[in-house]
């Protein structure tokens, strides 16, 4: 496997292009499966998350093409990619394909919509707790279907007329399950109301692509969406939103080495819960036409309590990062993940470069230190995976971190927008 070796100590200067967001990227892929019409996704990260669904997609028959570069364009510009599901030929999405990448599981919403029965293989992906389906049977059972188990199979199947509108409220907020169910239920007969809908600027970016396709949805980015079915969807063309989990990691990364980075693309309102608290962190936070700049010159890194939330709060997905800011800290921190319960593999690894952390049950207690030592690290899951180069940025002498293909799946040229910035950084092949 590939690996990635770091010298740290460089501060970070420069401009770093923010991709599209792979957790807007793949929900709105999974859309094109509700229109038998093209629908055009433009600013598509490279990932191997993306290149996944697409075999996923592809399965069931969709055709996709990868358009080329267009003149005057910029290589950060993301893919300009068209999905036509014009014939569904295969409602079974395999073992195979699923088990490698969680989200692969909400095509059964669409297909469950559009031809009235779907049978999915329960997910895979990061090992970082059960998140079990419960909450996306719970909200297509609402809308009719039936739901049975079948060796390892979801076998799911609408009643005669296709799915029923439905007033859906989730026991707790799932982003998951809020975009296989707003998917559903775009073609669903009549209205459905989702109360305690994940209110994530994702979820929005799907939202208004099935409006633009045609649907009839109101509430778009509050925690109560209400869908009126429609008879049929059209094609659209719709902009995949800049990556607010990419540009938070970036962030986290110049406020660790310091240094002055123009994130360019990133939207401030995306990000204000962890903006705040990386301001907190003594970071200063400018928000340009052109995107947020971060600067840290010098001055310590302040140590900051942290506890994930679901949007606006303060996102899972950076907490790692995060953690990885504050074993730098002048002080004491503590993090409480509310949302999964396995989040902390990255703590024995964060320990090898000379982090103090302590973790009891959900909170981990982080005693910063003026130095961490470079080492050899393993990548344990997408988001751990980047909080391990984040603290090769800044550690005294070498560190590589193994098991990379993590990394691959959500970050887009990462050793290369960091390279442009001053780090020393290199990909190794395996």
């Amino acid at each position: 496997m590939d690996r990635i070796r770091l010298v740290g100590g460089n501060e970070l200067r420069g401009e770093i292009p923010i991709s599209g967001a792979k957790n807007a990227a793949l929900p709105l892929m999974i859309a094109s499966l509700l229109t038998d019409e093209p629908l055009v996704l433009q600013n598509v990260p490279r990932l191997a998350d993306v290149k996944q669904l697409e075999r996923i997609l592809e399965n069931h028959g969709v055709d996709i093409a990868v358009h080329g570069r267009r003149r005057g364009e910029e290589d950060a510009v993301g893919q300009r990619m068209t999905f036509l599901a014009a014939d569904i030929v295969d409602t079974t999405a395999p073992y195979d394909l699923v088990s490698k990448m969680r989200a692969s599981f909400w095509v059964i919403g669409p297909l469950l919509a559009r031809c009235h029965e779907a049978r999915v293989s329960l997910p895979g992906g990061c090992a970082i707790g059960t998140r079990p389906v419960d909450l996306f049977l719970f909200g297509l059972k609402q809308l009719g279907a039936s739901i049975d188990i079948d060796d390892g199979y979801v076998v799911a199947r609408a009643p005669k007329g296709g799915l029923r509108g439905a007033h859906i409220v989730f026991p707790k907020v799932s982003v998951g399950a809020t975009h296989t169910i707003l998917m559903a239920a775009t073609l669903a007969k009549g209205t459905t109301v989702i109360e305690n809908a994940a209110q994530e600027p994702e979820i929005t970016n799907v939202a208004e692509c099935l409006v633009a396709m045609g649907a009839d949805i109101t509430g778009i980015g509050t925690r109560t969406l209400t869908v009126v079915g429609v008879d049929k969807l059209h094609g659209a063309t719709v902009d995949v939103i800049p990556d607010r989990i990419e540009t938070g990691t970036f962030a986290m990364a110049t406020a660790m080495t310091g240094g002055d980075v123009l994130l360019r693309g990133a939207r401030a309102e995306h990000l204000q819960s962890a903006l705040g608290i990386l301001g907190q962190t003594g970071s200063e936070i400018i928000i340009e036409d052109k995107g947020i700049r971060v600067r840290r010159n010098g001055n310590g890194i302040q140590p900051v309590d942290v506890e994930t939330d679901p949007f606006p709060g303060f996102p899972t997905d950076l907490q790692a990062q995060f953690m990885a800011l504050m074993t730098m800290s002048t002080g004491v921190s503590k993090i409480r993940e509310t949302i999964f319960e396995n989040r902390y593999m990255h703590v024995a690894e964060l320990a090898r470069f000379g982090a103090d952390i302590h973790v009891d049950g959900q909170v981990a207690t982080i005693t910063g230190k003026s130095q961490l030592k470079g080492a050899q690290v393993m990548a344990t899951d997408l988001r751990a995976s980047v909080s391990l180069v984040i603290a090769g940025l800044a550690a005294r002498g070498e560190t590589v971190v193994n098991r990379i293909y993590h990394l691959d799946r959500g970050f887009e040229r990462l050793e290369d927008k960091l390279s442009r910035c001053g780090a020393e950084i290199e990909r190794i092949a395996g």
